[in-house]
């Protein structure tokens, strides 16, 4: 009989776990999931791009962008604090779903010209790095 305390179980649990897996248990709160902060930054661009936008749009687009934005580190968060690694990939699937939502809607937003292309870089650049993350968290 071997006795294994539940450290040296969990040291071994953990190794065998690829580096992203890995982090995700390391990482003890959602607000140092660097995926987390990044989205914040978008929400924040996201606003700052849309203050600009037609006051049409403000039950239109506006809103619409927005939501998408604030769902992404809000499922983020929601996916950490439920405690477990399926649920935390389920969540970060429906903020990627959301990140897809928005890169649709500022493509829409940059066609119909209501914002300026140095702009709709930054957003699309940033929102794209964010994706990247959540395809590999």
């Amino acid at each position: 009989m071997v006795v294994i305390n539940s450290f040296q179980l969990i040291s071994f649990q953990l190794s065998a776990l690829p580096e992203i897996a890995y982090s995700y248990y390391m990482i003890s709160s959602y607000k140092n999931l660097i995926v987390w902060q990044k989205s914040m930054e978008l929400v924040i661009e996201v606003y700052k791009l849309t203050d600009a936008f037609p006051k049409t749009e403000m039950f239109g687009l506006v809103s619409q962008m927005r939501r998408c934005a604030v769902s992404i580190p809000s499922n983020i968060a929601e996916g950490k604090q439920r405690g477990t690694r399926k649920e935390y990939r389920q969540f970060t699937m429906i903020a990627f779903g959301s990140g897809a939502e928005l890169e649709t809607q500022i493509e829409i937003s940059k066609r119909l010209g209501f914002c300026e292309k140095e702009d709709y870089i930054k957003v699309d650049e940033l929102l794209g790095e964010i994706l990247r993350m959540l395809m590999f968290s």
